[in-house]
Formats: structure tokens, sequence, C-alpha cells
């Protein structure tokens, strides 16, 4: 990995430096983002689908930094449960990623964007053809 792309924390000459890798504060970000009411998932790509069927979680997907001068900028990319209030979960998003990302790193984001993808309904169950019909074949024979 390339060493300008990560994040020099606290440099002490008794000591040495904090250097964390903005995968670690992806990671961060997608999983506070995913424990808010509301969010039914992240979106990822098919590199995180596939990883994810091989038994491993990708908690960092949905989640896009872009580090420049002005600070982090983050981009979350979610799906919401239907019925809730995009607005205040949206909101809820950024204040629980940026108190966490503060909490655990010491790092300001100077953006949380929330992009909602879509609203995904809730299942519904199917119902089972034998009760409402009930066997036919008893009553034939």
């Amino acid at each position: 990995m390339n060493e300008d792309k990560n994040l020099v924390l606290d440099a002490s000459p008794e000591l040495g430096e904090i250097v964390i890798a903005p995968e670690v504060i992806e990671i961060i970000i997608g999983i506070a983002a995913s424990k808010v009411d509301g969010v039914y998932g992240m979106r990822g790509t098919f590199a995180n689908s596939v990883t994810e069927l091989l038994g491993r979680a990708a908690h960092g997907k949905g989640v896009y930094l872009t580090i420049d001068e002005t600070g982090i900028k983050v981009d979350l990319y979610s799906y919401m449960t239907y019925g809730v209030s995009v607005p205040k979960v949206a909101m809820e998003i950024q204040e629980r990623v940026k108190q966490q990302v503060l909490f655990m790193t010491d790092v300001q984001l100077t953006e949380v964007n929330v992009h909602v993808v879509a609203v995904v309904p809730e299942k519904v169950e199917l119902p089972d053809i034998e009760e409402l019909f009930g066997n036919d074949e008893e009553e034939n024979e």
C-alpha cells in the first residue's frame, strides 16, 4: 500500500508515530452506520459479495473515503428499511459515524455524505399451500 495514503495521528520523538490505514477508518464507519436503527444494509461491490459468500464479513462496503487538504470526506451508500423516516436515519448515521471515528481514532471527519440507494420492504412470508387448500391427495383416495 502507498505510504502517503496512511494517516499519521501522532508523532513523538520518544515513542514514534501512530499510523492508521484508510481501510481501518472505512471499517469503523461501515460498522457504525450499519448499527443505526432503520439501516437495512450497505451497498457493496461484486468483490464484497464474493467475500461474504466465502464467509468473511465485508464491514467497509458502501463506504468511500476522500482524503485531501481540507480533511477527510466520507460517502456512504446505504439501503433503508421501509417505513422509517429517511432524513432522521440519515442524520443519525452522520452523527454516529462522526462520533465513532473521533472516539476510536481521534480523527475529525469534515463531511459525512449519506446516499440512500434504495428502500427495502419487509419480507412477507408466503402462505403454506397445504394449509390453504388442504391435502387434495388424501381426499381423492
